[in-house]
């Protein structure tokens, strides 16, 4: 197996565990023999668990000793809750360390000149779009900002309705976009909607698995808005934790969520606006059905724009099919 492969199993195990490993990121890592050969796979764990390298490390055993390891971000140079990962690479005997992405944390970075020291052959940059585009995306944005990463997601007809001219809404796209966006769920560390949804939709907005069942982990769910909910609200139940914010202001929200990574924003149209208005979104993901609909009720509302030379520009980060439908990920040009 060559680097790239190598590394895009790296961040395929990165992913499987994307939302579970704050506030360490989700860092995928393979180990490969002197004849580039899988001997061992590895992704970090909760906080207080191994990292990705160790675990790799410690599936591989002696198998390590004269190979490569293959990891998604620059192995950490310090001591938090857990060693070093450097220094367990180092131990291990390993004769080359590829990296994707530098780590931007001043404390933990300096792990490739560490390893370098030790007469260890260290390449970087190995598939880094991929890897800081994929599991690492969100961790890096809130590295580099200190906010949450926000996505807003919504599913929509090809002319841009978000329900039909009577209201109903279920469902416009197909079961196969829903169960995305429930994987993404599980993912995210907080979902947010505003009360208008509440009081019209009355979501669970809980992350379930194709028999309908509660997916192992949950995000927080966060209910926007100055009025009341009501105490029997769907949102209110004991599946998962609730917090309600109290305002309408989105920086006001972000900085009530200052402890999160994920945030989606699957609110109305009300919501979304006020949200773009305020500069706060980093990324779309739009559900589109090949359907059309017509009718007065649109994604967003007023988003500020009065002319086209005011319009928000975007660019395409991904283009891909599920089942009938497309899904669209685009960020701020």
């Amino acid at each position: 197996m060559n680097l790239d492969a190598a590394m895009r199993l790296a961040i395929q195990h990165a992913d499987g565990v994307k939302g579970g490993t704050y506030p360490n990121p989700p860092v995928g890592a393979v180990i490969l023999d002197r004849d580039g050969e899988v001997v061992g796979v590895g992704a970090t764990e909760p906080p207080g668990g191994p990292h990705a390298e160790v675990l790799a490390l410690r599936r591989a055993g002696e198998r390590a000793t004269g190979g490569a390891a293959v990891v998604t971000l620059e192995p950490c140079n310090h001591q938090g809750r857990t060693p070093p990962c450097v220094d367990a690479l180092v131990a291990a005997g390993v004769s080359k360390v590829a990296y994707a992405v530098t780590d931007p944390n001043p404390v933990a970075a300096g792990g490739a000149s560490r390893l370098a020291e030790a007469g260890i052959d260290v390449v970087g940059g190995v598939l880094a779009d991929e890897a800081a585009g994929g599991p690492l995306r969100e961790w890096l944005h809130k590295q580099r900002t200190g906010s949450p990463h926000v996505t807003w997601k919504f599913a929509t007809s090809i002319d841009g309705r978000s329900a039909a001219a009577d209201g109903t809404s279920q469902w416009i796209t197909s079961e196969a976009a829903r169960a995305d966006v429930h994987r993404r769920r599980a993912a995210a560390d907080a979902i947010l909607v505003g009360t208008g949804t509440v009081f019209i939709d009355d979501p669970l907005l809980t992350a379930r698995l194709p028999d309908a069942s509660l997916a192992e982990r949950q995000p927080l769910r966060v209910v926007v808005g100055e009025r009341e909910i009501p105490s029997e609200a769907k949102i209110l139940n004991d599946d998962t934790r609730t917090m309600v914010i109290r305002t309408r202001d989105p920086h006001e929200v972000l900085k009530a969520l200052s402890d999160r990574t994920d945030v989606l924003l699957e609110g109305g149209p009300t919501l979304a606006g006020a949200f773009l208005r305020a500069g706060v979104i980093d990324r779309i993901l739009a559900y589109v059905a090949p359907i059309l609909l017509g009718g007065p009720i649109t994604a967003i509302d007023d988003v500020g724009v009065l002319s086209i030379s005011q319009a928000q520009r975007w660019r395409y980060d991904g283009i891909e099919p599920i089942g009938p439908d497309l899904l669209l990920s685009l960020i701020p040009s």
